[in-house]
């Protein structure tokens, strides 16, 4: 009886130390995630950089990132060949479960867009300096 106390409470403070490590790997993990989403390289901005090629502009703030998912059948002009990215605009989601954000012409980047994800607060804090917003701009 003896040995399963000792052995319970050795796992007990094995799990002491090792819960808290793996839910800070989680949360550093979702971050990276998001990090890669907004960034330059990253599935959005090369939806983006594709409708920008066929249209000659990117999407305004109004037609935002749900444009990108039309099919070319929904859309007038000739020059799109969407959709650019697959799925439903309604599935994309940050790694908190939050829509990204997108501002065109951006504020940060005026020839260009800003996207933003709202980060593991869910707030939308417009991308402002230190806050926990994951954007595709640099602090100054």
């Amino acid at each position: 009886m003896i040995e399963v106390l000792l052995v319970a409470g050795i796992l007990a403070v094995m799990m002491a130390f090792a819960v808290p490590n793996l839910i800070g790997r989680a949360e550093k993990a979702k971050i990276k995630l998001a990090q890669g989403a907004v960034g330059g390289n990253g599935h959005i901005a090369s939806a983006l950089d594709e409708y920008r090629s066929d249209m000659g502009k990117y999407p305004s703030t109004e037609e935002g990132l749900a444009v990108l998912f039309l099919s070319k059948d929904r859309v007038e002009d000739t020059r799109f060949s969407g959709p650019y990215m697959k799925g439903v605009y309604e599935e994309l989601k940050d790694s908190w479960g939050s829509p990204f954000e997108f501002r065109c012409p951006g504020e940060f980047h005026p020839d260009g867009y800003d996207l933003w994800s709202r980060g593991p607060d869910s707030k939308d804090d417009g991308g402002r300096e230190r806050s926990d917003d994951l954007k595709n701009w640099l602090e100054k």
